[in-house]
């Protein structure tokens, strides 16, 4: 006597996707670099007037690669890698004013350019879609915030640097 077709479809659904997918990978640390365990990064670097933004992005990068890479954020003399950074613009303009003109609606732009090396000065990233000048890569993010409803420039800065790390990390995965 067969057994019910019910039975056997399941076992083979289970059999072909067990062998189909023997030589994936599970979890984060298949999509980044298996030869880099740890990763320096220097203050980054800033062309502004406003103090501290180098030290706050800096400080988003460490927690985001922490938060979402295997790797660890070491010092200079125990890392198998280099991630530097510059800030190369920001402004902040104003999207809508009153009748007053006063502000309603400001946007804050920043531009940073990154590079990440390992020690022997090997690129570990490759540039994105556009040609770049060696071997960095520029991104840009933009925020607005409202002061009438609280919000402040530090907010809107925040929000940046947290995309701002979220695309770095995104970055330092493997290619496909």
């Amino acid at each position: 006597m067969r057994p019910p077709l019910i039975f056997i479809q399941p076992l083979m659904l289970i059999l072909s996707g067990s062998l189909g997918c023997a030589g994936y990978q599970w979890g984060a640390a298949s999509l980044y670099p298996t030869d880099i365990r740890t990763v320096h990064i220097p203050l980054v670097a800033s062309n502004s007037f406003r103090r501290q933004l180098g030290e706050r992005l800096t400080e988003a990068i460490a927690k985001q690669i922490e938060q979402d890479t295997p790797y660890k954020v070491v010092n200079q003399t125990n890392a198998d890698s280099v991630l530097r950074g510059r800030i190369v613009s920001e402004r902040k303009r104003v999207l809508v004013e009153n009748a007053n003109d006063n502000p309603r609606d400001i946007e804050w732009n920043i531009a940073v350019e990154y590079t990440w090396i390992d020690q022997r000065g090997n690129p570990l990233m490759k540039p994105v879609t556009m040609p770049l000048p060696t071997l960095s890569i520029a991104l840009g993010q933009a925020s607005d915030f409202v002061p009438e409803a609280g919000q402040s420039m530090l907010t809107a800065q925040n929000a940046i640097f947290v995309r701002i790390a979220q695309q770095v990390v995104g970055q330092m995965e493997s290619p496909w």
